[in-house]
């Protein structure tokens, strides 16, 4: 099987190396988005949203959307190659990237063209800023439990109920959501999906604060919120159809990248950290450490490139997604082992040190690593799927 890129492949490659190179400010670099993706504060929100505004300018945000909605209708190899330059230059998740990958095909895919007209422009370059409200305190892995209830009033429905872990829910202007529009229904059915102004009567947020002090979810209430029936997306009670449209885009972006790069930086620090009065790269265990992660990385790229190989060809859905979302949330656990003992106390350190002066990076990662098992699906529903849908396995 042939891997390598065309010359006008890496042409493209070179040119969004170069863009990035004179346009994207050191400040903002972020190198595991995975863990950064909410901005603290209002000042790197709207630096992180000026420099969206740059990238969608230049045509570099949402390449492979179609050029009426500001895209550039890139094919998957382009998307591929603009993901590894992406994280290679520490791009930091900017404002609705998850939802231009999710969301956004989702409403082209089910929204009516005065719907895809009014939202996806100003997606794309950072004008309005989106966040999902799926999961609720009783419905997390299994999300047809929601009981969010919207009740049918004519031209608008009512909203009870509540949403937990919503991403970015502080700097939103608008949500899309679930919510059970008919109770009698069978649980995946009588659902319906909206979009909701963030600044409608009857919205509380309440913010959730991690071990690691970071603000990045909420759980939102919602108390006899009006919402439009023009802001309903696709049929009433069809909304179960319309979120998995949402979460097979969800799927494709969250097997993890750029696990090969703190594995990289990892071996860099074994040659400063010392271990028994010596450097850490001298002992034997550390090196035989370091080369068993990045065979993992090069046996993750290489599933993501068969990922692509069977999308390429046009074939049916494989188990390669559930097998990314699992094997890249577990690999970044045993990174993050392997860092927490090649680092000993530096791993503590919320402050730069001369030895290590990108300590609070693996402080972050240590402490906030055990989330990627869960978020998009956890580890054991893609043993499960894996297990009752590729091996044949009895259903649990």
């Amino acid at each position: 099987m042939d891997f390598s890129f065309s010359p006008e492949q890496e042409r493209f490659r070179q040119e969004f190396r170069s863009w990035l190179a004179a346009n994207l400010p050191p400040e903002l670099r972020a190198y595991d988005t995975h863990f950064d993706f909410v901005p603290e504060s209002v000042e790197l929100f709207e630096a992180r949203r000026a420099f969206q505004k740059k990238m969608f300018e230049a045509r570099w945000m949402g390449i492979w959307w179609p050029p009426e909605y500001g895209g550039r209708g890139a094919g998957l190899i382009e998307q591929f190659i603009y993901d590894q330059e992406y994280h290679r230059a520490a791009v930091p998740m900017l404002p609705n990237f998850p939802h231009i990958n999710q969301w956004g095909p989702t409403l082209m895919t089910w929204g009516t063209e005065a719907q895809k007209r009014r939202f996806l422009i100003p997606m794309l370059s950072g004008e309005e800023t989106w966040c999902q409200g799926y999961s609720e305190p009783n419905a997390g892995s299994d999300l047809a439990s929601l009981q969010t209830r919207a009740v049918d009033h004519g031209d608008f429905f009512m909203l009870e109920g509540s949403k937990i872990w919503t991403s970015g829910a502080q700097w939103a202007d608008w949500m899309y959501l679930l919510a059970r529009t008919d109770p009698t229904a069978p649980k995946h059915k009588g659902i319906s999906c909206f979009y909701l102004d963030m600044k409608s009567p009857g919205i509380e947020l309440r913010p959730l604060v991690t071990m690691a002090g970071h603000r990045h979810f909420n759980q939102v209430f919602f108390d006899k919120v009006r919402v439009p029936r023009k802001n309903l997306v696709g049929p009433v009670n069809e909304g179960w159809r319309v979120a998995m449209t949402t979460l097979t885009f969800e799927r494709a972006i969250s097997g993890g990248s750029g696990h090969d790069l703190q594995v990289r930086r990892l071996a860099e620090l074994a040659r400063a950290v010392m271990i028994d009065a010596k450097p850490a790269w001298e002992h034997q265990w550390v090196r035989q450490r370091l080369a068993q992660l990045q065979i993992d990385c090069e046996a993750l790229k290489y599933s993501a490139l068969r990922a692509l190989t069977r999308q390429l060809k046009q074939l049916p859905p494989g188990p390669e997604q559930s097998i990314l979302k699992l094997t890249g949330s577990e690999l970044v656990i045993r990174i993050v082992k392997f860092a927490s003992e090649l680092l000993g106390n530096y791993a503590t350190l919320d402050s730069p040190s001369a030895a290590v002066p990108d300590a609070p990076r693996w402080l972050n990662l240590i402490l906030n690593a055990r989330m990627l098992t869960i978020a998009g699906g956890s580890s054991e529903i893609q043993h499960n799927i894996l297990g009752e849908r590729t091996l044949g396995l009895p259903k649990e």
